[in-house]
């Protein structure tokens, strides 16, 4: 199966209740033989522009795994749903992660060897004192 991610934006007004209308959209990744590997809730934010009269939306992204056939209908289906303002799918870019996370952890690497030899050069400056 390929791995998507899918961006929804939730109606503001289901910020109190949010839970239902996560469960109706999963039970549509579900329908068409997806299934979530993760879901990162970003909460309410201001939207760029004015969406269907709407300045505030409920960032919700999910990372699915699903067969290509069932896109479409996730897509169709989610643009007919009330609950939900906006979404995206797009699928996700194994190799572009991967060496994004490799980046990231060897910045971390060279941040550590330099906090390593500013502490020793400080401990030198202090001997010569």
């Amino acid at each position: 199966m390929t791995q998507y991610e899918v961006a929804v934006l939730y109606h503001p007004s289901l910020e109190v209740d949010l839970s239902k209308a996560e469960d109706r959209v999963v039970k549509i990744f579900k329908d068409n033989g997806g299934k979530v590997v993760k879901t990162d809730n970003w909460g309410k934010r201001k939207l760029a522009y004015p969406i269907k009269k709407n300045d505030h939306a409920i960032y919700v992204f999910y990372t699915l795994e699903m067969p290509g056939s069932g896109v479409a209908k996730v897509e169709s289906t989610l643009n007919i749903t009330d609950e939900v303002i906006r979404s995206l799918i797009i699928k996700s870019d194994l190799k572009a992660e991967a060496k994004a996370e490799a980046a990231k952890q060897l910045k971390a690497e060279q941040a550590a060897r330099r906090a390593e030899i500013s502490q020793e050069d400080n401990g030198e400056d202090q001997e010569e004192n």
